[in-house]
């Protein structure tokens, strides 16, 4: 014997919850892009608070912490956005936003090491 299926059942095929994790409908992807956009544009200011602190020489240490601590939030803050960004369904949003997160990352370390050459003694130019 075969069954036909009716309408009952029809509408409980239809109506059954997906749980398949790329299946939201807009509203929880884009809340989650806030947050990537808000990381993104907190490391872009720290790292341009980076090279604008100038150290009056080799001796100011609290320049070159200043300058280290800058670079380590930036760093810290684009971790933040690989972080969300490796979610399926923000990925899905956002695809190319990681690419100004690694940018600013990429330039908070090498003005990171710069620094690092800069107060080691004997690094002073003559």
């Amino acid at each position: 014997m075969h069954r036909r299926p009716g309408r009952g059942e029809e509408r409980t095929a239809l109506m059954a919850p997906s749980h398949h994790p790329d299946d939201d409908r807009g509203c929880p992807r884009l809340v989650l892009t806030v947050p990537v956009t808000l990381f993104t544009l907190i490391g872009a200011a720290f790292c341009w608070t980076a090279p604008t602190i100038r150290p009056s020489g080799p001796w100011d240490e609290d320049a070159h912490r200043g300058i280290g601590l800058s670079c380590l939030l930036t760093v810290g803050a684009a971790g933040a956005v690989v972080a969300l960004w490796s979610m399926p369904s923000v990925r899905q949003v956002v695809r190319w936003w990681i690419g100004p997160a690694l940018v600013v990352t990429r330039a908070a370390v090498v003005r990171w090491s710069l620094v690092g050459q800069q107060g080691r003694p004997g690094a002073e130019r003559r």
